[in-house]
């Protein structure tokens, strides 16, 4: 059952429903659409306009009402696997010369962090980035390739921290991984690009973790379409933006856990929220099981390698959001692919093992 936002402060150790309705707006200031196009337009010599496929076999017919329609955006075929070199990109090319010569920070768990250092290495900008010591080898790798110097924190907190300091002793410029009026304005090039693609749309699913995601495509999506629904989906161990919504203020978890390692954001932040707030109709959690399964099923029937966070949308889709979306035009987001071969494995066996324990 869905539950109505009340307002009240919600800690992490309260029981909460699966889903928060969105029932507040506000005048806060969010990405125009000539703002938007604006962006587009810059970007779309560096990045690639990924395309969107419709989902007509397997598990989208057997598990779906008749007729629900479900398009894939397939932004985990953009450059650096994943859709952070848009808010990336967007955000370096809009420091001063100064700035530059100073270069810049990025904290990640490692997507946004790879998505920094190639931008910083086109630019021709020093970059330093923080990631967690738990972060994929293979996103480490690729930071460093591009020419990044990594530096490895206990857990994202910590990691968060260091930026932090980085900022204030050698007055880099703090590149953030999911908040701000120019990393939503990159963002929301995605939400551009899928009501180009295709139309007349009755809803679209977003990963969450910050939110800088979902703040820029819902704010696209809903200035184009104000009648499309918008709904994020976060992992029941990361969600920030759940709580946020639930509380009316930007939230602080004390922990992070779940598989989907890119939306482990500790705590959303006031700019992403307030945007997701205004445009962004409901915010639904799903477990790590369930996106296990949706990584199973993009491998199975679509033959994507797709990583947890990618997988999330598809959670939803099939879990919280299924029977509410039956017979509804449907785009999810497949946001990246960064994911460490023997990981993977992984995770498709641990989907194959709950679904024979539930055959059993």
């Amino acid at each position: 059952m869905s539950h109505v936002a009340t307002g009240r402060p919600v800690h992490a150790s309260a029981s909460l429903p699966s889903t928060v309705l969105n029932t507040q707006r506000n005048d806060y200031p969010y990405p125009s659409l000539s703002d938007i196009r604006q962006t587009a337009a810059k970007l779309s010599q560096q990045v690639l306009h990924t395309p969107v496929w419709k989902w007509q076999t397997g598990t989208a017919l057997n598990k779906l009402e008749p007729d629900t329609e479900v398009w894939l955006k397939l932004e985990l075929f953009q450059k650096t696997g994943t859709f952070k070199l848009r808010g990336a990109l967007n955000c370096i090319s809009a420091l001063d010369a100064a700035a530059r010569q100073r270069g810049v920070v990025a904290v990640s768990a490692g997507n946004h962090a790879m998505a920094v250092a190639y931008a910083a290495k086109l630019a021709g900008v020093s970059c330093k980035v923080v990631l967690p010591k738990n972060a994929s080898p293979t996103r480490i790798n690729a930071c460093r390739h591009d020419g990044a110097e990594v530096i490895l924190e206990a857990d994202m907190h910590r990691a968060f921290a260091l930026g932090q300091r980085i900022v204030e002793e050698e007055q880099r410029t703090m590149i953030h991984p999911y908040d701000g009026p120019l990393t939503a304005l990159g963002t929301a090039t995605v939400g551009l690009e899928l009501m180009q693609q295709v139309v007349q749309l009755d809803a679209v699913i977003v990963p969450v973790g910050g939110g800088g995601l979902c703040a820029g495509i819902a704010s696209a999506v809903k200035q184009l379409a104000p009648h499309c629904a918008v709904y994020g989906v976060e992992p029941y161990g990361a969600d920030a933006m759940y709580r946020s919504f639930q509380s009316g203020l930007p939230e602080k978890l004390s922990v992070v856990d779940s598989i989907a390692d890119s939306l482990c954001a500790p705590y959303a932040m006031d700019y992403s929220f307030r945007v997701c707030q205004r445009f962004v109709d409901e915010i639904v959690r799903v477990s790590d099981d369930e996106i296990c399964a949706a990584m199973s099923d993009l491998y199975h029937d679509v033959k994507l390698v797709a990583e947890p966070a990618a997988a999330v949308a598809t959670a939803g889709l099939f879990g919280p959001l299924r029977q509410r979306l039956a017979g509804k035009r449907v785009a999810i987001i497949v946001c990246g692919s960064n994911v460490d071969p023997t990981r993977y494995a992984e995770l498709l066996a641990r989907a194959d093992a709950s679904t024979q324990a539930l055959a059993a």
